[in-house]
């Protein structure tokens, strides 16, 4: 893997943030020198901009940030330069699934986040993403079919008990190669690096798919290199291997 990285691509939940919700000391840093080398950061997160942009502002991040998975793209200065919607007619059917099946769900509308309730004019609004979690596998997986075979959905998770769903072809991946388009970059000097179902894509398509030590099964397998876990400073020892120390 003699890859040049030119960006670094990182999710939150579970791959930047450790299980406290918090940038580690050690990753702060490693971002911090990679800036510095002229290594764009970004973060690539299925969070809605509301609980993310903080983190990308106390991080001095100079690059896009893309949010909902890939449903969004802002700008460095914050400013929206993409959105890409769920029809409210899918977004009805889902919660109608929720209820029916009695789970948990939240909606990411373009501008809150609902949990455990919705609001009665559902169309009314611009959706980016609908969301289950389900602790009963076989629940699960009779909604996961039931999404697949709609063939109208983006499925995916962020954890191994939840399902999201975002506007079909609509990932993580799609809106890093936009980025890439922006900055004049390519796919191949990009360095993806993630922990669950909704980073697959990314880590499959980027130069180096990099794998967190605390990330599901099919994504270490997807990965070309497994680092350490979110709470062993996983995203830092990554920038270091195969950023800093090129």
């Amino acid at each position: 893997m003699n890859k040049e990285i030119k960006l670094i691509a990182l999710d939150m939940d579970g791959t930047l943030l450790n299980e406290e919700g918090k940038v580690s000391e050690a990753n702060k840093a490693a971002i911090r020198e990679a800036e510095q080398k002229g290594v764009k950061v970004l973060l690539s997160t299925g969070r809605a901009y509301a609980s993310c942009s903080e983190i990308a502002k106390s991080l001095e991040l100079s690059s896009y940030l893309i949010t909902v998975n890939g449903s969004e793209i802002f700008d460095p200065t914050g400013e929206l330069v993409e959105r890409n919607i769920v029809g409210a007619e899918l977004i009805q059917w889902m919660w109608d699934l929720s209820q029916k099946h009695k789970t948990d769900f939240w909606a990411t509308s373009s501008d809150r986040v609902w949990r455990g309730e919705m609001p009665e004019d559902i169309p009314s609004y611009q959706w980016l993403k609908f969301g289950f979690n389900i602790e009963d596998d076989k629940i699960r997986e009779e909604i996961l079919t039931m999404l697949r075979e709609n063939g109208n959905l983006e499925i995916s998770n962020s954890s191994p008990t939840n399902i999201e769903a975002n506007a079909v072809g609509i990932n993580k991946a799609r809106a890093i190669e936009k980025v890439c388009g922006f900055l004049d970059l390519r796919m191949d000097e990009v360095m993806a690096v993630g922990d669950s179902l909704n980073d697959i894509a990314m880590i499959k398509e980027a130069g180096l798919g990099v794998a967190m030590g605390n990330a599901q099964d099919i994504v270490k397998e997807t990965a070309d290199w497994v680092t350490e876990t979110n709470n062993n400073n996983g995203v830092a020892k990554a920038i270091q291997k195969w950023v800093l120390e090129k």
